[in-house]
């Protein structure tokens, strides 16, 4: 029965670890690429009564994690035979390498804490997300749409959706040459950003862009500022009539307006999120400590 709790308390260490290391950063400053856009946990719980999964998972997001200082794309698998677990994380393009990593490393935590073990699950924040499936796990078509969110305030006046289709037309081009599978550009104060994951071939994102295009035109009508997030790609689009605010150096314009119902306090939740798994990790490796102490005492 031990040997089975082993690889359980491998992964258990390892989210507290990173806890611990995100607890300072995140509740001084909840970066904007932090917040929680959406959640999706599959249903099924993972079944792992001899802990191959928990150790393969644990593997899994210690090698997603290392990677995101290096690139802003990477997908791998973990395990053997029946047991592999794939799983990948992308940043939004216009993400540094250390925006990326800050981003992409306190996923594994989010993770576990709103979703649990189930057999896949995918964490999407405003710069980057992470997902993972167990081998057999159900493929869904790369455009199928994941999650919308579309401003509660309408545009103003004549001619808005004139000035978003074209912005979205230039988009569509431009993606076609798009870097990293990555496009950004604007007309007439409409804002507009596309993105593929980035095994997509170049061909199949064009075609995953448009596809989110036209649910972003039929989903979100007049509003103001919308997202659409299809399985492969994403689209977004903001408009500003009196001029766009200025802009940090990773927003590309991309965070959605209060009204999306994605703002602020989400950031702070995913702080507080990660500084409670921190706490409690910290709890239980101060008691684990008094307990050896124990143990070698009695062993006297």
């Amino acid at each position: 029965m031990g040997l089975h709790k082993k690889p359980c308390c491998i992964l258990s260490l390892f989210l507290v670890i990173l806890a611990i290391l995100k607890l300072i950063p995140l509740t001084e400053s909840a970066s904007e690429n932090t917040n929680l856009v959406y959640k999706g946990c599959a249903k099924q719980a993972l079944s792992d009564p001899s802990g191959v999964y928990s150790q393969a998972l644990s593997t899994l997001f210690g090698s997603l994690v290392s990677q995101s200082s290096k690139s802003n794309f990477y997908k791998t698998t973990t395990g053997s035979s029946q047991t592999t677990i794939t799983g990948l994380f992308q940043c939004r393009g216009d993400l540094s390498n250390v925006e990326c990593y800050n981003c992409v490393s306190g996923l594994p935590i989010l993770i576990d804490k709103l979703c649990g073990t189930p057999v896949a699950a995918r964490i999407q924040l405003l710069g980057c997300y992470m997902l993972y499936e167990v081998s057999g796990f159900p493929q869904i078509s790369g455009m199928e749409m994941l999650y919308k969110t579309c401003s509660g305030k309408n545009a103003q006046g004549s001619g808005f959706e004139e000035k978003r289709d074209t912005a979205f037309s230039s988009l569509e081009n431009g993606m076609a040459s798009a870097t990293n599978g990555f496009y950004t550009t604007s007309y007439e104060s409409v804002y507009v950003v596309g993105q593929c994951e980035g095994d997509v071939g170049s061909s199949d994102c064009v075609e995953c862009v448009k596809s989110a295009v036209q649910k972003t035109q039929v989903e979100c009508g007049s509003s103001v500022s919308g997202q659409i997030f299809l399985h492969k790609c994403f689209v977004s689009f903001s408009y500003y009539p009196n001029g766009a605010p200025k802009k940090s150096s990773s927003s590309s314009y991309w965070s959605p307006s209060p009204s999306s119902g994605t703002g602020q306090n989400t950031g702070k939740t995913v702080a507080i999120i990660l500084g409670g798994a921190a706490g409690v990790g910290f709890l239980v490796i101060c008691l684990l400590f008094a307990r050896n102490l124990t143990k070698k005492h009695d062993d006297y």
